[in-house]
């Protein structure tokens, strides 16, 4: 039986949810194992669709879901998200989705901590969501955080007013913001702990317990590659770690439990917030894009940036974690172009480079190298066959075959689920 990991290998927004959503038709457990609300994922069944920003895309599938202990919870917005699925008829109890009991909770303090810093460094600001992940993942580093564990605990209320004393300094003394009601906040919590207590598992047990039974095990990414707070483009990433390898440590597995990576990717290049994005477009092509592909976060409601795709990324991504596949999406958004063009490496100060740089200041002065190649005026959200696809488009997607080394298992020409093509299930 093969446990997958589902990863995305740009910044982000590269259509994991229909790919978790197709393949969790041949898992028994979908996990989520890191991020927070700060990402989401679109499904579309039947022609409705479907947002999540916490419970894994397979709910949708009547898969079992959990909520791994990498990850940090807005008990909120976890709640109105439960209803939200219950009311379009998905199965949201508490036998369907576990939450970790060593997933951390994001509190009030830390979402006002984040909107406060983000006014304060209005000049440098990151391009944060507001949600308050930065500022929970800090306080699990500093081991000041609030694990559902100690939520469930007696003395949770004690522990939440010793940090919010210090919160509230920093946010009154520092940042010139109001405090946070601390009473209230423990009254509203409290609330929140008694919905969501029957969902708190130890799901690394629960998990071992299912491998052990030759079950399937598919583990859901949020975010992508090059938003990972070690290897993407810092300080302009997410706040944890986002490649496969977390798989494990955010969700209490052993590497060996991983059999196959299949790495996202979208035809073209799009990125939300700040930080450099070498292949970006600022003309009507880019428009174009952007305008067909309807980029807006689904989180965010941001226009996202629209460019190339860009293979020096995609090596990258598919080193560090250690992919066996691709599955292309939004092939379909690139149709009626005359041409197209992939980045194969970058020109630095009259050097050409294939690796992705770590100093921002560098890939500041790249200059992306392209290939051009032509496009195609077909339509593809009907086709259901590679050997239907136009040349160009086998062409196009054969060229980044070669350029990453990688093959691509999947290619998705529309939203619904029959609006993808399957050349290698990797379940199989």
């Amino acid at each position: 039986m093969a446990n997958i990991v589902i990863v995305g290998t740009q910044w982000g927004d590269e259509g994991k949810g229909k790919i978790v959503d197709l393949l969790a038709e041949y898992s028994d457990y979908v996990v989520r194992f890191q991020g927070g609300n700060n990402a989401g994922h679109t499904m579309v069944v039947n022609g409705e669709q479907f947002i999540s920003h916490l419970v894994p895309s397979g709910i949708i599938q009547g898969k079992t879901c959990v909520i791994g202990n990498g990850m940090v919870v807005d008990p909120e917005v976890l709640i109105t998200e439960i209803d939200y699925l219950a009311d379009k008829g998905v199965d949201v109890s508490s036998q369907r989705l576990k939450i970790s009991e060593k997933a951390h909770v994001i509190m009030p303090y830390h979402k006002a901590l984040d909107h406060a810093r983000e006014a304060a460094n209005c000049k440098k600001q990151i391009g944060t969501t507001g949600r308050g992940i930065g500022p929970c993942y800090e306080d699990k580093a500093a081991r000041r955080g609030i694990r559902f564990v100690d939520l469930l605990d007696s003395g949770f209320e004690d522990n939440v007013r010793a940090v919010a004393e210090e919160k509230n300094f920093y946010l009154t003394r520092f940042y010139e913001c109001e405090p946070i009601d601390v009473e209230d906040m423990i009254t509203r919590f409290r609330a929140y702990r008694d919905r969501l207590a029957p969902y708190v598992s130890d799901i690394s047990v629960i998990i071992d317990e299912v491998l052990r039974a030759d079950k399937r095990v598919l583990f859901e990414g949020a975010q992508g590659t090059h938003l990972d707070i070690d290897h993407g483009t810092y300080p302009y990433v997410t706040s944890s770690n986002t490649v496969s390898g977390n798989a494990c440590c955010g969700s209490g597995v052993g590497p060996r439990k991983i059999d196959k990576v299949t790495g996202i990717v979208k035809a073209y290049t799009t990125r939300v917030g700040k930080g450099p994005f070498p292949t970006e477009l600022f003309d009507d092509t880019g428009n174009f894009i952007q305008e067909k592909g309807a980029e807006f976060g689904a989180t965010t409601g941001r226009r996202r940036r629209c460019g190339w795709i860009d293979t020096v990324m995609l090596r990258n991504a598919a080193r560090l974690n250690s992919l066996t596949g691709f599955a292309v999406t939004k092939l379909d958004v690139l149709g009626e172009m005359e041409e197209l063009k992939i980045c194969t490496g970058y020109q630095y100060r009259g050097k050409q480079v294939y690796h992705f740089p770590t100093s921002l200041n560098v890939l500041a002065e790249c200059e992306p190298v392209y290939e051009t190649l032509p496009g195609w005026s077909q339509d593809l959200s009907g086709v259901r066959s590679y050997a239907d696809l136009p040349e160009n488009t086998r062409s196009y997607l054969k060229r980044i075959e070669d350029l990453t080394e990688t093959p691509i298992e999947i290619i998705s020409v529309g939203p619904g689920r029959n609006q993808t093509i399957m050349l290698n299930n990797p379940f199989q």
